[in-house]
């Protein structure tokens, strides 16, 4: 399996007047819970059902921690923090910041592991992935709908549909 990119063409000039083309992952379809579920299952012991209990209590108990302003580390996959990003100017005095100047989002950071001289040797659902100009025409192989997490602007940039 591999990552979908297309090329697209930016909208804003460079200084000298170029409007440079960039990748764009391309994405083939969804992945949901019971999905998850039924694939995990079949790595382990455990029945779908109860994978799919096990992320739905996961969801909820993240949730609680993140709420609570913790951050959430899952080994081996990485760690999860709520984030504010400031909408407006802001404000003229400390007592004038409210929760509202601020829109919310969950930060994911991939889990990494780094070489003896500090440099990053692997990166958590990042390591060994290959890339792949999508062709346009044909919809692109689905590869079993794996579609990676978190959304970026593109997402209603999907081929099939």
């Amino acid at each position: 399996m591999a990552l979908i990119y297309k090329t697209i063409q930016s909208v804003l000039p460079t200084e000298e007047g170029q409007r440079l083309f960039h990748p764009r992952a391309v994405y083939t379809g969804n992945v949901d819970t019971d999905q998850l579920a039924r694939e995990v299952a079949a790595y382990s012991s455990l029945t779908t059902g109860d994978v799919k209990n096990t992320i739905d209590n996961l969801v909820t108990v993240m949730t609680t921690h993140l709420q609570a302003s913790e951050i959430v580390v899952l080994d081996g996959l990485g760690s999860f923090r709520l984030a504010m990003r400031s909408r407006g100017k802001g404000a003229a005095t400390a007592d004038e910041v409210t929760p509202t100047q601020a829109a919310l989002r969950v930060h994911f950071t991939p889990s990494s592991k780094r070489n003896q001289d500090g440099t990053v040797a692997t990166r958590s659902l990042l390591t060994g992935v290959r890339c792949v100009p999508w062709k346009g025409g044909n919809t692109p192989s689905a590869g079993g709908g794996q579609t990676p997490g978190g959304g970026s602007e593109d997402e209603d940039d999907n081929p099939i549909g």
